[in-house]
């Protein structure tokens, strides 16, 4: 029996690029929000140009120094909370006739948990937290630490395989990268 790593395509995630994705995802549920509710008042800031152009001007840099990328944390995850401020006041005025779909509610609760976590990375100053998201399209996708010379780290499903008779069967399949395998 043997243990492996059944790879999820995605791209290697860093908390900026993440914060982004968030940041730029709750700008299109405003957008949805804003447009449904026939549109009470004017539109909430979210600074998205400003935004855009902050995340772009650290990630174009070949290799910025680990106060600026912290620094750059900090700016996206203002950001992301003055978001889903202007979200929270959406729904509020909406009350529970809100016509956001069920793919957007999800999408708003795995940002939110991915928000608390940052926000706790962040302020803490450490880069490890128990159930880190790495996709917010694939929020179960786990980083599983290999220790290989090709990916430090992999994300996707551990797998126990054993062979018998040439036959391979999955005994075991966990997407919690702490999973034991017993031989």
């Amino acid at each position: 029996m043997d243990a492996t790593c059944a790879p999820a395509e995605i791209r290697y995630p860093t908390d900026l690029s993440l914060l982004n994705e968030a940041r730029a995802k709750l700008d299109d549920i405003i957008d949805i929000m804003h447009k449904t509710f026939g549109k009470p008042g004017k539109r909430p800031r979210t600074y998205r140009q400003i935004a855009r152009r902050d995340y772009l001007s650290i990630v174009r840099n070949k290799k910025p120094g680990k106060k600026t990328i912290r620094k750059a944390v900090g700016k996206q995850l203002r950001y992301v909370r003055r978001n889903l401020g202007a979200v929270d006041r959406l729904l509020a005025m909406a009350g529970d006739g809100h016509d956001l779909s069920q793919k957007h509610q999800e999408t708003l609760q795995i940002i939110r948990a991915l928000y608390e976590q940052q926000l706790h990375m962040h302020t803490h100053r450490t880069h490890k937290i128990n159930d880190r998201i790495v996709s917010i399209s694939q929020p179960h996708v786990r980083p599983i630490v290999r220790g290989k010379a090709t990916a430090n780290t992999e994300f996707g499903a551990k797998v126990a395989i054993s062979i018998v008779d040439g036959y391979a069967y999955v005994e075991k399949l966990s997407w919690d990268p702490s999973m034991k395998v017993k031989p």
